[in-house]
């Protein structure tokens, strides 16, 4: 948990989801969701590279929130294969537009956290709603590992240069049709440890070009 992290709950289509907010000192610019690895190894809300999302959105400005996805924690339900987890985003994304009307909001996730963003912007785009995200944020993208849908081409996308669970060339077969540059982090694995602050330098320098 980030140091001034307020635990919150909402009602999702499976019950209880344990959530986390994080404020910026001043008024927020805008929103963002973050959304972590796959919960049936291990992945939770306090993932390091989660909270590392968490942090840099803070820094930008952003009213930031994420939630331990069903099953895990205190959040109730199965696990389902990143369709109830859509569901579960979702709701996360209509309570935050609720509390910060108006705002722009940002999706970011981390593994399989990157396919519950991609899935959730794709929704959101057959609603016509997708004017409400300002940009995305995936690292360690979960292409060939999952249906990635695609996404906005000013997309931020981050790998490991050694990532063996995700291999770069997976990334690349994917994001090529798309023609988003893939912005590797050299000596990274899929779990960058010991390369976290490589990814809040990378967020917050291409955050502030747009």
């Amino acid at each position: 948990m980030n140091k001034f992290s307020k635990k919150f709950y909402l009602t999702g289509l499976a019950g209880k989801m344990e959530c986390l907010l994080d404020l910026p000192e001043d008024a927020p610019r805008g929103i963002a969701l973050v959304a972590h690895p796959h919960p049936l190894y291990g992945g939770t809300m306090e993932n390091k590279v989660t909270q590392t999302l968490a942090r840099t959105f803070v820094s930008l400005g952003y009213a930031t929130a994420r939630f331990n996805f069903r099953g895990v924690g205190e959040s109730e339900g199965e696990h389902d294969r990143g369709h109830g987890e859509v569901d579960d985003m979702q709701v996360m994304f209509n309570h935050m537009r609720e509390q910060y009307p108006g705002l722009p909001v940002a999706l970011s996730g981390f593994s399989f956290g990157t396919f519950v963003q991609a899935q959730l912007h794709a929704r959101l785009a057959a609603e016509g709603k997708a004017e409400a995200i300002e940009r995305m944020v995936l690292v360690g993208t979960a292409a060939g590992k999952w249906p990635m849908p695609a996404v906005p081409e000013d997309t931020i996308l981050i790998h490991g240069e050694q990532d063996d669970t995700i291999t770069l060339q997976m990334v690349f077969d994917w994001a090529r049709p798309l023609e988003i540059p893939v912005v590797v982090i050299p000596g990274a694995d899929h779990f960058f440890h010991r390369r976290l602050n490589p990814i809040k330098n990378l967020v917050t320098q291409m955050w502030r070009r747009t």
